[in-house]
């Protein structure tokens, strides 16, 4: 799975000393324009915790076909731009943030999520839970309810409109 990150100076870096555990949060970010609730909420859990965020964008593409190369929906830059255009959301509530991209195979996006807050030690993933016919999540499951089974850590599902 490769992975891009890019960050800004400090950002991976938190003060030590006792205090409450949720201060590394995962956000993964399917379109800036879908994420600003749940960056909201999860911009009121980090401001407790003087905490910070990731903001994290998965790349998918689809299995090679007899031999072509894999098909990316979007180009490297594409992707890097949806995490970038999600920071001055966070900026605006004045945390500290980082963005990283990662490419998955379909089907392999909780995975990813999943593998990307192991290694960054998040303490929660705060994820978007987009509305989906309720036959579809009982027999495929929504990608949090994956990102749940799979993850060592909380997930926090926000709904759109559950302000």
């Amino acid at each position: 799975m490769a992975m891009t990150q890019t960050s800004v100076p400090g950002a991976d870096t938190l003060a030590s000393g006792d205090g409450p555990s949720f201060r590394r949060i995962l956000v993964p970010i399917r379109h800036a324009s879908e994420a600003a609730e749940t960056l909201a909420v999860a911009a009121r859990m980090c401001s407790l915790t003087n905490g910070m965020l990731r903001l994290l964008h998965v790349r998918i593409f689809d299995p090679p076909v007899r031999g072509n190369g894999r098909f990316y929906p979007e180009t490297r830059s594409e992707a890097a731009a949806i995490p970038d255009d999600a920071l001055p959301i966070v900026w605006a509530h004045g945390l500290r943030a980082s963005t990283a991209v990662v490419d998955a195979q379909r089907g392999e996006i909780a995975a990813a999520i999943a593998q990307q807050a192991s290694a960054w030690h998040a303490d929660m993933i705060v994820m978007t839970r987009r509305p989906s016919p309720t036959i579809c999540r009982l027999l495929l499951g929504s990608v949090p309810d994956q990102v749940m089974r799979k993850s060592n850590c909380p997930v926090l599902a926000v709904h759109p409109g559950s302000r």
